[in-house]
């Protein structure tokens, strides 16, 4: 064999394992891109939130095939339920039960009926049945029966029905918020996952009918692990101050305020700072110790009727709700939140949600303003009568405007004297939603049990950009077909 044609022969061999190795690529290239691009399998979970005051049902869904990337799960629906919270059918359970088919239906018509089976239903209740079972624990295990029923008649995926704990609930709620904002971890436009810096974690707070929460990371060791909720997500370790106030929700306070009215003025009629000048309210005695957050008188006729005049005077309203939630001292002083529980220095950018916001943003205040302002505008709005109120707010139910005033003061004295938010005052966001889904402790609660937000390290999947794709095919082709046209030419050689 001349040594010509050993080189076209040799020539000829590298240029078919160029080929060869080229057709690989080009196949390995071709799947995983497949791989990529596959259709995405919508998948749902819902939760209903059974607060104090009200229930709702939300309604989540994500791409079933994307479902451990962050910020992939969307809020679909919220349903709220008729009539009050849950806790509110002591005397009735299966009224209780009864009560969620309305929004039961509503998910069955929004889930494909094919994936009812699949699709998870998670039911927790919150402070009124936490003060319910604490008042009759019987009645509590009871409605959770009726509401168990209920749910299980439908053909979803039924998880359970529990109360929620006071730091969970917290804890749940702080998760929601870093998962929606991404602080947690954010899946990068190169394909990588990335874990922000802890100084971007926001703290969430809570104000509820019946129960408010503050949760945050401490710049700091914390000093009570009774406060102390250690988090495993992504892979680290979130060492969390979370804690709960029974009692100290808007609706509860607003009711202790009440009390403490009566015990120091006389009976029948009482004048009230933070009711409006014109408005007055009539209750019984039975209705306004009807809970275990009031401290009951001795004796008392539960049929006395009581009537709270309205004296419109703002700084009286304020030293009032600071009676109420005892700003004296804790154990571990000078670390103190209020009500005599250890809370270390807020830390950080906090989101604060629920009657929060929904206070704030009536008056005009949310999602920030400067202190000054909120404490002139709040001033103003309690100055108004009930007479100017109706006539600015004619939409308005009686309800909720009797209450502003009194709920604004109570904030302000949580937010500044409990909480001591005095230095930071422009670090606190009042906000409902973020990306289109509620804030709450629904959608942490669901991730958690879901395993939708894993507690080992995500694996890193790197896929390729549809142009970066299109390049790395075009090349390929192009050297295959460089290839063969080259193998042409030596056979062409060999052969002559």
């Amino acid at each position: 064999m001349g040594k010509a044609r050993v080189k076209r022969v040799g020539l000829g061999i590298a240029i078919s394992a160029i080929g060869c190795m080229s057709i690989i690529a080009l196949i390995l290239t071709l799947s995983q891109h497949h791989t990529l691009e596959l259709p995405l399998n919508t998948q749902y979970g819902m939760v209903f939130d059974a607060g104090s005051s009200h229930t709702a049902l939300f309604i989540y869904k994500w791409p079933g095939n994307k479902e451990n990337n962050t910020a992939i799960v969307s809020q679909a629906l919220l349903c709220d339920v008729e009539g009050g919270g849950i806790s509110s059918y002591k005397q009735n359970p299966l009224a209780a039960g009864q009560s969620l088919r309305k929004c039961l239906d509503v998910a069955k018509a929004t889930i494909p009926a094919k994936q009812h089976g699949t699709s998870p239903v998670y039911l927790g209740a919150t402070a009124g049945m936490r003060l319910l079972k604490l008042q009759d624990q019987a009645a509590s295990d009871q409605i959770l029966e009726e509401v168990r029923k209920a749910i299980q008649a439908y053909p979803f995926n039924f998880q359970g029905a529990r109360i929620l704990s006071g730091k969970e609930e917290g804890a749940y709620g702080w998760i929601t918020i870093n998962y929606l904002m991404e602080t947690l971890i954010k899946h990068s436009f190169e394909g990588r996952w990335v874990l922000p810096k802890d100084s971007r974690v926001i703290g969430s707070m809570d104000l509820g009918g019946a129960s408010t929460q503050i949760s945050f990371t401490p710049s700091g060791p914390i000093r009570d692990p009774g406060t102390a909720e250690i988090l495993q997500l992504y892979g680290k370790k979130y060492d969390l101050y979370s804690h709960s106030y029974l009692c100290y929700g808007k609706d509860q306070a607003l009711k202790i305020a009440q009390a403490y009215l009566v015990q120091a003025g006389r009976p029948g009629t009482i004048n009230h700072p933070c009711y409006h000048l014109g408005y007055n309210q009539t209750l019984t005695m039975g209705d306004l110790y009807n809970s275990p957050c009031v401290n009951k008188p001795t004796g008392f006729d539960p049929s006395t009727n009581l009537t709270f005049v309205g004296t419109g005077e703002p700084n009286q309203c304020s030293n009032l709700m600071l009676n109420i939630i005892n700003v004296s001292t804790c154990s571990l002083s000078p670390d103190c939140g209020f009500n005599g529980v250890y809370q270390p220095p807020v830390n950080g950018i906090f989101f604060a949600f629920s009657a929060y916001f929904y206070t704030f943003d009536f008056l005009g205040l949310a999602p920030q303003a400067p202190l000054p302002k909120v404490t002139l505008s709040i001033e103003s709005f309690c100055n108004k009568t009930w007479k100017t109120l109706l006539t600015e707010y004619p939409k308005t139910p009686e309800k909720y405007l009797r209450e502003y005033c009194a709920s604004a003061q109570y904030i302000m004295n949580v937010l500044l004297q409990g909480y001591k938010f005095n230095q930071s005052w422009d670090k606190i966001f009042f906000q409902k939603q973020v990306a289109d889904t509620d804030i709450g402790w629904t959608l942490g609660y669901m991730l958690n049990l879901t395993n939708l937000i894993p507690s080992e390290s995500p694996i890193t999947v790197t896929g390729l950009q549809r142009g970066q794709w299109v390049a790395e095919v075009f090349f390929i082709a192009f050297v295959l077909f460089l290839t063969i046209v080259l193998l042409s030419v030596v056979l062409t050689l060999d052969l002559s």
